[in-house]
């Protein structure tokens, strides 16, 4: 099922672009400021479910404070590194392994001001059918971790990392993006730049197209940010929807 969105004004706020801190469009992109043997700890200020009751899985979006110690560019990744261990190949003890997560949120994070960074997870489960229930031992270690995590909770973090998926330098660019489930991330760190915030040496004047694939109405993520832009800038953005359920 395809299903083209258009916002109307009058049942969807409409944004007002905030201020932000201009020191982080200085200097050249950061790229891995921290790895595994040097990482960041971040503290988890938020982490909401995102998803209706009828959604196939569960996606959360989680806040991290960072002070702005671990800045990036929209389109980058950040790595986590899971709390624990595991018994690698040759029988030895080692610590988890970094797992990669697009960033969800503009470098000035959703309260504007640089000091946080968004990520959006779906919680990794396995069925078994033979249980009748899902198996604890092949859920997903650092995603259950982050979706479980109560604030205040420590995240080790490494990154920012990639440069492909960086937004186009030209402020007049087509933006056609196309993206299922979680791999909206990168795309909502873009409209937040775009739409939401008052950059004076980012002018967005282009256009900014979603195509988002869900299993159901209930799944859509960040589907109140993308009706607010609609109502707001209606020339610049348009959003089509495909349901497979």
């Amino acid at each position: 099922m395809r299903a083209q969105v258009i916002a109307r004004a009058a049942a969807v706020s409409t944004i007002t672009r905030q201020n932000v801190p201009l020191e982080l469009e200085e200097g050249e992109m950061p790229m891995n400021t921290y790895n595994n043997k040097k990482p960041f700890t971040g503290r988890v200020k938020s982490v909401e479910r995102i998803v209706g009751p009828k959604a196939t899985g569960e996606t959360c979006n989680i806040v991290i404070e960072t002070d702005g110690k671990i800045p990036f560019w929209e389109g980058q990744s950040y790595g986590v590194i899971p709390p624990g261990t595991k018994v690698n190949s040759r029988g030895k003890e080692v610590p988890h392994g970094v797992r990669l997560y697009s960033i969800a949120s503009s470098r000035y994070g959703d309260s504007f001001d640089g000091k946080t960074t968004t990520l959006c997870v779906r919680r990794a489960t396995y069925w078994d059918p033979e249980m009748g229930k899902d198996d604890p031992a092949k859920k997903g270690i650092c995603s259950n971790f982050l979706c479980d995590a109560a604030p205040g909770t420590e995240i080790t973090m490494t990154g920012p990392t990639g440069k492909i998926l960086l937004m186009p330098e030209d402020p007049n660019a087509v933006l056609i993006c196309v993206a299922t489930g979680t791999g909206i991330a990168p795309f909502r760190s873009f409209w937040r730049r775009c739409f939401f915030e008052n950059v004076p040496n980012y002018k967005f004047s282009g256009l900014f197209w979603v195509f988002m694939g869900v299993a159901n109405s209930d799944a859509k993520l960040y589907d109140d940010e993308m009706q607010q832009v609609a109502a707001t800038f209606p020339a610049q953005f348009r959003l089509d929807y495909a349901l497979s359920r």
